[in-house]
């Protein structure tokens, strides 16, 4: 367990420490026969982006070691439009989402994923949102399990851009 973390907007400098980390969850999730985060995605200009957005952060440790990324909005995400479920808090509410969330091969199974969670989740109480939203990989046992842990409510089903199938959560935050 790691006592002193940081959760930080992620600066240029950090892009490719970064990129390291996703391509550790790559292949993670390669080795697991998971679909998600194949076929070059994310990549090195969506992190760019996140980057612009000042969308993208990092969790660091006391001495500056770069353990995990992730990339955390308010901005409505247009795949969550059409759900074939539905929503906690319905089609137009405003809420928080997390995407891109990677941690440190080295780092994990030792919270890091959970103290962005509630980091995150931090940030939407402080902005008086009510509502934070995450999708997955049907397969991606991992992260359903941290989802349950963590008291997200499944809701349906979603489907990106490229027409990929993901499982939809979200949570009601007080």
């Amino acid at each position: 367990m790691i006592y002193l973390m940081k959760f930080l907007t992620a600066k240029k400098e950090d892009l490719f420490a970064i990129l390291q980390i996703i391509e550790q969850a790559q292949s993670y999730l390669a080795g697991q026969n998971i679909e998600q985060w194949q076929n070059g995605y994310p990549n090195e200009n969506v992190i760019l982006k996140d980057l612009k957005n000042g969308e993208s952060y990092v969790v660091k440790s006391e001495n500056s070691t770069l353990l995990a990324t992730a990339m955390f909005t308010t901005k409505n995400e247009p795949t969550y439009k059409t759900i074939q479920g539905d929503w906690i808090t319905g089609t137009d509410a405003i809420y928080g989402v997390i995407h891109r969330m990677a941690v440190n091969e080295n780092f994990r199974g030792t919270g890091i994923a959970k103290f962005i969670f509630n980091q995150c989740e931090e940030l939407l109480k402080q902005n008086a949102i009510d509502s934070m939203r995450i999708d997955t990989h049907e397969n991606n046992l991992g992260m359903k399990t941290l989802l349950k842990k963590l008291g997200y409510n499944y809701c349906g089903i979603i489907y990106l851009e490229n027409n990929d199938k993901r499982l939809a959560f979200e949570k009601l935050i007080f």
